[in-house]
């Protein structure tokens, strides 16, 4: 099976081998690591007597990847990274872990994003990318809209999960420091070298090497990055922003659920 979880490094591998299986002491269950996926995804198999136990966990609480195009339907839904988000300016392509036996994203309209996060108004994807943070490996939740099996194309809408967190993030006023590509502790590490823990509120994991630094009231996400970044050199740093939302699309902020 293949887990949503990307590595960025070689060393990432033995760091999540660490976790699941400390997560499994005392199962009788054996999780063997079969590496990653050409573009990252960790790749594991499950034997023993709780084998079922742990695969459910798994599948529950991290996710599955489709693998395949026919694992994929209308209405799944799927924790994805995003590619290149400047790839071109009328959608989105998140990878959602389909590999075999060729790569296959799914894509997000910028009409369906307008409407999502922009109340529908024709703003360009450049700066709803700057609004929200989007760069290369953000995770995102998404929902499947559509499944052209012949030509081999996913059309998909940010899940209502994805909607209510930016939601409750702009309803904060708190910016948002996304630092992808390094663990909690390599973060924590670097907030406190950098003498930046007056600054935060409480980091937010998005995934295993994905995180959102939670700014105090008042401080600019991106005024951390200069510190912050030289010490987690090999993450991408990104910044949501709810005061420019709120400045775009006033009292009556997006995203809107539907």
């Amino acid at each position: 099976m293949t887990l949503p979880v990307k590595l960025y490094n070689d060393s990432q591998l033995s760091q999540v081998e660490r976790n699941l299986k400390h997560i499994f002491e005392g199962l009788k269950a054996e999780i063997k690591f079969h590496g990653a996926s050409p573009r990252g995804w960790i790749q594991v198999s499950v034997s023993g007597e709780d084998d079922k136990v742990v695969t459910h966990y798994l599948a529950d609480k991290i996710g599955l990847c489709p693998i395949e195009l026919q694992n994929v339907g209308k209405y799944s839904r799927f924790k994805g990274f995003l590619i290149e988000p400047t790839k071109t300016k009328d959608e989105l392509h998140v990878d959602i872990g389909i590999f075999s036996p060729s790569n296959i994203d799914a894509v997000i309209p910028l009409h369906r994003l307008q409407s999502q996060l922009g109340d529908g108004r024709k703003i360009a994807l450049d700066k709803l990318a700057e609004l929200f943070g989007f760069c290369r490996n953000l995770p995102l939740h998404i929902r499947v809209t559509s499944v052209d099996f012949q030509k081999r194309h996913i059309e998909a809408e940010l899940s209502e999960k994805q909607q209510s967190q930016y939601a409750e993030w702009t309803r904060s006023l708190l910016d948002r420091l996304l630092i992808l590509g390094a663990s909690y502790n390599e973060v924590k590490s670097a907030i406190s070298m950098t003498q930046s823990n007056r600054d935060i509120v409480i980091i937010e994991s998005l995934g295993i090497f994905e995180h959102a630094v939670v700014c105090k009231l008042g401080t600019d996400a991106a005024g951390l990055i200069p510190k912050i970044g030289k010490r987690l050199r090999k993450a991408t740093l990104s910044v949501f922003n709810p005061r420019k939302i709120l400045g775009l699309f006033g009292s009556n902020p997006t995203p809107s659920i539907s």
